[in-house]
């Protein structure tokens, strides 16, 4: 099973791009707190696809508090003859939860004040 839920704000603005025919991607850099004593925070990047990708460009900016649900998809390529990898998270789903936070909330707390 190839399923990822995360929760964080985003990094950077959303950069939405046309790649066909009436088919467009919005990508945008997610900070994922860590939990713990392991302080700071994870960072991944986000495509959304079609109509989710228009409506995350409209409403979404660097700050913005969401929960994203999707599938890991790695790809590679290269880049000045070396090999290089990413991985991202595909979104099935872009749950906007607010603005940036202003208090300490772990993932599981906004989870469930979202439902």
């Amino acid at each position: 099973m190839n399923n990822v839920m995360l929760i964080g704000n985003l990094a950077t603005d959303v950069e939405l791009k046309d790649v066909g025919t009436d088919k467009k991607v919005a990508k945008f850099l997610l900070a994922v707190d860590r939990a713990g004593k392991d302080t700071g925070a994870d960072f991944v990047w986000v495509s959304a696809w079609d109509r989710q990708a228009e409506t995350c460009a409209e409403y979404l900016s660097k700050g913005s508090h969401v929960a994203v649900d999707g599938r890991l998809r790695s790809h590679s390529w290269e880049d000045e003859g070396k090999r290089r990898s990413a991985v991202e998270v595909s979104a099935h789903r872009v749950q906007f939860l607010g603005g940036p936070r202003t208090e300490e909330v772990t993932p599981f707390e906004a989870a469930a004040s979202t439902t």
